[in-house]
């Protein structure tokens, strides 16, 4: 194990010589010259802490999560996402894929709307995150075996797509889950079926405490490629504590994806904390961090982009009046208006 930490802090320390000055060359758009950043990025890689593209320069992927789809599935189509990379400027989907609360445990029809997230992705040249949405069932490990089931048909279907990346387990949490006898032991079956069938494609884990704690990954990573390691914050609640939890994951050598996170409390409430943001959104530009946001919804929750029932089928074409704040406020930030 030591090995492998050294291995990572070597590889992290010969990217900062290869890679930092090219930071400036990732102009950060869907679509440049009519070609979407799929097609221009190609497969993505690890080099040391950095999400690379084919060439081996260093990219920042931004884009946004849908809410649960079960609930919000109706946004997980093409209309949708290609209104978000054509308007928004979003190079990345997120299919939240829920277990309980009426998801995947309850019904398999839900998968549907991940199979339609991800091939409107790839029809529109835009990369995808299959999210195993880990909540209420807290233990990943209580479901390994489902996990598994679903993760190796996903991996077989769109694993020579190099639009696809897997969040493998969205938030472990409870005291009794911990990296060590939890997390990690479940994140290593998991990705052994998926390696079966994709070799390269990023694969992303949770970390403990509702995926507020990549410095313990970090302190214990997964032996593999391609591997990066989550960070989730809500801007009202979380600040320069968790940003130094990142900093400490970084030093280590892990690479970090923030896959969630909202401009409100931990909540999903609470206003808009465009201050708390926006220091937020400079670490993640400093340290070449990705991000998906939290979350296209209507339910009139504050961190949901969409206005109380706007939107109703799920067209896209939104104008001003069919964004809350957060919504405005998150289309600045992507399209580098803000």
């Amino acid at each position: 194990m030591k090995l492998i930490r050294l291995a990572l802090i070597l590889g992290a320390a010969l990217a900062l010589t290869s890679c930092s000055n090219k930071y400036k060359n990732d102009t950060k758009l869907a679509m440049e010259n009519g070609i979407p950043v799929a097609e221009r990025y190609g497969q993505l890689q690890i080099i040391g802490t950095d999400l690379c593209n084919k060439d081996g320069q260093p990219v920042q992927l931004r884009g946004m999560s849908s809410h649960g789809l079960q609930w919000y599935g109706k946004y997980a189509n093409e209309k949708v996402i290609g209104w978000l990379r054509d308007d928004w400027n979003c190079q990345i989907w997120r299919a939240a894929m829920y277990l309980s609360e009426g998801g995947y445990l309850g019904s398999r029809a839900i998968k549907t709307k991940v199979v339609s997230s991800v091939e409107a992705a790839i029809k529109l040249g835009v990369y995808v995150i299959i999210d195993w949405h880990v909540l209420g069932t807290k233990d990943p490990m209580i479901h390994l075996e489902q996990a598994k089931e679903f993760f190796d048909e996903m991996s077989r279907k769109y694993g020579s797509y190099p639009n696809v990346l897997y969040e493998i387990c969205n938030e472990p949490n409870s005291d009794k889950v911990t990296w060590k006898d939890n997390i990690k032991p479940y994140a290593e079956e998991v990705i052994k079926v998926i390696r079966a069938n994709d070799p390269d494609n990023i694969i992303i884990v949770g970390t403990p405490n509702w995926s507020s704690e990549p410095q313990i990954a970090a302190e214990d990573p997964i032996d593999g490629k391609n591997i990066m390691y989550t960070i989730h914050f809500y801007a009202g609640t979380h600040g320069k504590e968790q940003r130094n939890k990142v900093a400490k994951a970084l030093k280590l050598g892990a690479p970090v994806f923030c896959t969630e996170w909202g401009t409100t409390m931990a909540s999903g409430d609470g206003g808009v904390f465009e201050k708390s943001t926006m220091e937020w959104m400079k670490f993640f530009e400093k340290n070449n961090i990705s991000w998906t946001n939290w979350a296209v919804n209507n339910k009139g929750e504050d961190s949901g982009i969409l206005a109380y029932n706007k939107d109703r089928n799920g067209q896209g074409g939104w104008t001003e009046e069919d964004l809350s704040p957060d919504g405005k406020l998150l289309r600045k930030i992507l399209r580098k208006e803000n």
